[in-house]
């Protein structure tokens, strides 16, 4: 039973009835949650504070998009009649997504201004990527979308970025997006274009949004994979941005006859440094692979289509080359040319500068992570009945956003400094924190070990409401997304309580 279903809630002795629909009906058509306790008739209904995903221009809009972010999370499912409860709970929310105040970019600017401030004062990686959200055979009655990857079936893309504490890795939350529809006229003279009138120009933009944002970060790499390989962002970098960038093109050589592919083959190796390569595909499992490593500096002569005039002939950046040494049978080995702005040669430790670059790098796979979280391994927006463009591009900004926060949960389960406000309102934890005292056992391996109020605190109490039971192998994201619906239902009945208690 969710906070928004009837039901009775028991705690602290206390036995009270919660009303049905999650959403209440404005005059304005707009969902609202009322803003007190209302204990007339009997009845008590409440505010979710929640995680505020923008204000809308009106407090009612934004608790509405609160509490539908938060039934987002509790219940792993863009589906609204799930996400609604009943049907008045679905109408509600379909209301909300309705709402012309309600935009996807306002949406994705809160997400990327609360990032901001957890990135405050860390070494940060960016990592940007472009997904495909296509509606094969489950078209019917979809409007506004264009053609996805394959030209045909109706879909929308979104270049996301995310942002990773580059020391322990974890995931601080979605910095920008940007979502789009493509055209279904056919496009030409695609090389002559100047970069602005292109889709590879989302790739720019978000390094310079996250140079902005992320400006009080003590270091920002920007990183990306072979599609980030654009001339145009080598020579116009924000200031105090940093770029690795997988090489896509065998770029022609300012100073030297040779092509960039075949730079490094005369260069010394540094040495062999062994790298964890995530899993590409479900089923698939992470293995450790020993790459041999070199390095040095290359000069890109600028290309001859597409450039623009007002651009440097050339630029000067790093080429990081590793080559993995002996690949498990049925796996291709790892090549990967890195170009950075980061300095290698010349360090006082070189091959430690270049094992630096090449692990950052690898960081990249947090954005393919949360990719798969919002579509077919976590909340399947895919499979929503949502039919109109502008609806469907809100529903994909609070899947982005949804799968972060999941995510992260996942991450503190083995420990994180990082406070429990990175996920959660205040009033959550502080009923988190008469709650998890009930939750430990006897033994050490049944206690909460973790400091009080932050993540990895938090996450324990989650992952225990979810069945975990401090043995065997960790929680997972479906344990995660159980606990948090029981974790927000029990939250209820101790705001519930609180509220009798001191009326």
């Amino acid at each position: 039973m969710s906070q928004f279903e009837s039901g009775f809630i028991h705690f602290s002795g206390l036995l009270s009835r919660i009303p049905g629909p999650n959403f209440c009906d404005s005059p304005g058509g707009v969902a609202v949650i009322p803003s007190r306790l209302d204990t007339s008739q009997g009845m008590i209904m409440r505010c979710e504070e929640g995680f505020h995903i923008g204000y809308f221009g009106d407090v009612r809009r934004e608790r509405a998009g609160a509490a539908l972010f938060e039934r987002v999370v509790e219940t792993g499912s863009l589906v609204l009649r799930h996400v609604g409860s009943d049907r008045r709970g679905e109408m509600s929310a379909q209301r909300f997504l309705a709402s012309r105040d309600v935009t996807h970019e306002e949406i994705l600017v809160t997400a990327g201004q609360r990032t901001a401030s957890a990135c405050s004062g860390r070494r940060i990686v960016a990592a940007q990527d472009t997904t495909e959200i296509n509606f094969k055979d489950r078209d019917r009655a979809r409007k506004g979308l264009g053609p996805a990857g394959d030209g045909q079936t109706p879909g929308f893309f979104c270049h996301a970025m995310v942002a990773i504490d580059a020391d322990d890795e974890a995931l601080l939350g979605v910095v920008h997006a940007r979502i789009w529809t493509r055209s279904s006229e056919p496009v030409t003279a695609r090389r002559n274009r100047p970069i602005e009138q292109k889709e590879s120009m989302r790739w720019i933009e978000a390094t310079a949004v996250a140079g902005e944002r992320l400006a009080s970060a003590a270091q920002l790499i920007v990183l990306g994979d072979r599609e980030f390989d654009i001339y145009k962002q080598f020579v116009q970098i924000p200031p105090g941005v940093e770029l690795i960038v997988r090489a896509a093109q065998n770029r022609k050589l300012a100073d030297d006859d040779k092509r960039l592919f075949a730079a490094a083959s005369d260069w010394r190796q540094f040495g062999a440094m062994e790298v964890r390569v995530p899993p590409r595909r479900p089923g698939e499992v992470a293995r450790i692979a020993r790459l041999s490593v070199k390095a040095g500096r290359v000069c890109i002569a600028k290309p001859r289509n597409g450039a623009d005039p007002a651009d440097p002939a050339s630029v000067t950046l790093t080429l990081v080359e590793v080559h993995e040494m002996d690949p498990p049978k049925g796996h291709d080995p790892v090549v990967w040319r890195l170009l950075t702005t980061m300095p290698v040669r010349g360090q006082p430790d070189e091959f430690a500068a270049a094992n630096d670059i090449v692990q950052l790098y690898r960081l990249r796979w947090r954005i393919e992570q949360t990719f798969r979280a919002m579509k077919s391994d976590g909340l399947r927006l895919e499979e929503t009945q949502v039919q109109e463009a502008s609806r469907l591009f809100k529903l994909a900004a609070i899947a982005l956003v949804a799968a972060a926060r999941t995510i992260q949960l996942v991450d503190a389960r083995d420990g994180s400094s990082r406070p429990a406000t990175d996920v959660a309102d205040d009033d959550l934890i502080t009923a988190a924190e008469a709650i998890g005292p009930t939750l430990e056992g006897k033994t050490e391996r049944q206690k909460n070990p973790h400091p009080k109020r932050s993540l990895a605190w938090l996450s324990w109490i989650v992952a225990r409401l979810g069945g975990w039971n401090c043995y065997y192998k960790p929680p997972g994201p479906k344990t995660m997304r159980t606990g948090w619906t029981k974790l927000a239902d029990r939250a209820e009945g101790y705001r519930i309580a609180m509220a009798m208690q001191n009326a």
